[in-house]
Parts: structure tokens; C-alpha cells; sequence
């Protein structure tokens, strides 16, 4: 999906002493919300899934605002230090706010991008973010399976919405599911069938990664709606 709004680039200040670092805004003319979207820790804010959510995301009204952590801006593999990485959450969402011309905000992003956004509602919540998104929550590392990083979610004061894959390796169904239902009405467990952490999908599940892009969109377009 190439079509859609052309993505404006802009640099924002991250904290402490890691300086400026990069977004991209893409605006739909019809924008109903923003999404503020962190990338994962293995690949950054241009990577081709997270311009493919926002493609898709803009053709269902609404917009995103993606951004970089200050170790993918320094080019480097190892991410910034947990301080760090929630502050630059609360940076881009201030940042983002701006941009918005009045429309209604929700964060979140891939894998550590929206755990990280979910840590730092849960220690204060983000001003004027009404949902958290998660694009493969990663309850914990692959091959070692526990629940131990959902332990601050009960703090989190807004509705999260969890897109998972039947073949994540770095979140057990048997194991989210039940993290899910502990939380209650404020989290929503949408289980993406054959996808894995990366939401591939294998050729014999007759079903196409573009396929997913559009369910991960639309599920996420329809949650964002609701609460508007």
C-alpha cells in the first residue's frame, strides 16, 4: 500500500542528554485521532511494517506519528536504558499533542515500543492519551516464558487494545490470555491466527502478511473509533 499522505518528518528533544531525535507525521485530510507509534527494539521507525500500519491506519482516518528511540537515531543496536526509553515516550507524546490540531490521542507501538508506553502510563498516565495499542506485546523473552513484565498493566488507568499472533514466541497465548482477562473491561485481546511476534504468517495458513496489515488496521482503527 504506497498510496496516502505524504509522511512530514520533524525532530523533537529527547531526554537527559540524548538530543534530538526524528518523527514521522502522516496526516489523513479527514483524520478522525492520532496514534503515537514507538518501534520494537530491533528495527526503527521507518522499518517497512510500521510504514505499512501507517498507511493503512491513514485510510481509516486515522493519523500516527511515529518516532525514534535515541539508540536507533545514534544507529546504535542496544536500546537506551529503561529511564531513557520511558522518557522519550512522555517526550513524543507532548510533541505529538501538538500536531494534532485537536484530535483525540492514543499511544502505544511494536513490541517494546508499546511496552514501553504502557510503563510509562502506568507510573504517571500520558496527558490527553485516551487507549494504548499494542502491535505484539512481548510478555517475555523467547524461549523463556513467564508473565512477570504484565505485572504493571494494573495501573494502567485507560483501555489497551492487545494484537497477538498464534505463533508469537515472545507471548504465549496460554499465558497472555489470562493476563487479559485479570485486567477486564480495560483490555481488549485480539488473537491475529497464524501470525508470529513479527505478524508473518506461513504461505499454508492461506492467508498473506497484507492480510494481517489490514486486520492489525482495522481492528485498531475500530478500537481508536470507539473511544472517541
Amino acid at each position: 500500500m504506497g498510496d496516502g499522505p505524504i509522511p512530514q518528518e520533524l525532530k523533537f528533544t529527547a531526554p537527559t542528554t540524548a538530543g534530538a531525535v526524528s518523527a514521522l507525521v502522516m496526516m489523513p485530510p479527514d483524520a478522525r485521532a492520532m496514534l503515537v507509534l514507538g518501534h520494537g527494539a530491533g528495527a526503527g521507525m521507518r522499518h517497512a511494517f510500521m510504514d505499512a500500519v501507517a498507511r493503512r491506519l491513514a485510510a481509516r482516518r486515522v493519523a500516527t506519528f511515529r518516532y525514534q528511540f535515541p539508540f536507533t537515531e545514534r544507529g546504535a543496536r542496544r536500546p537506551d536504558p529503561r529511564p531513557v526509553l520511558l522518557a522519550t515516550v512522555r517526550a513524543a507524546v507532548v510533541t505529538a499533542r501538538g500536531t494534532t490540531r485537536g484530535l483525540p490521542l492514543f499511544a502505544g507501538g511494536k513490541s517494546m515500543g508499546g511496552r514501553m508506553t504502557s510503563m510509562a502510563a502506568a507510573a504517571t498516565p500520558l496527558d490527553g492519551v485516551r487507549g494504548i495499542v499494542f502491535l505484539g506485546f512481548p510478555l517475555h523473552p523467547a524461549g523463556r516464558p513467564g508473565s512477570d513484565r504484565a505485572a504493571h498493566l494494573s495501573h494502567v488507568t485507560v483501555p489497551m487494545l492487545f494484537l497477538n499472533g498464534t505463533r508469537d514466541r515472545l507471548a504465549r497465548l496460554e499465558l497472555l490470555e489470562p493476563v487479559c482477562e485479570h485486567l477486564g473491561s480495560s483490555a481488549r485481546l485480539r488473537v491475529v491466527e497464524g501470525a508470529d511476534h513479527s505478524f508473518h504468517v506461513l504461505k499454508r495458513s492461506g492467508r498473506t502478511d497484507e492480510d494481517v496489515l489490514d486486520e492489525l488496521a482495522e481492528t485498531t482503527g475500530k478500537f481508536v473509533i470507539a473511544l472517541i
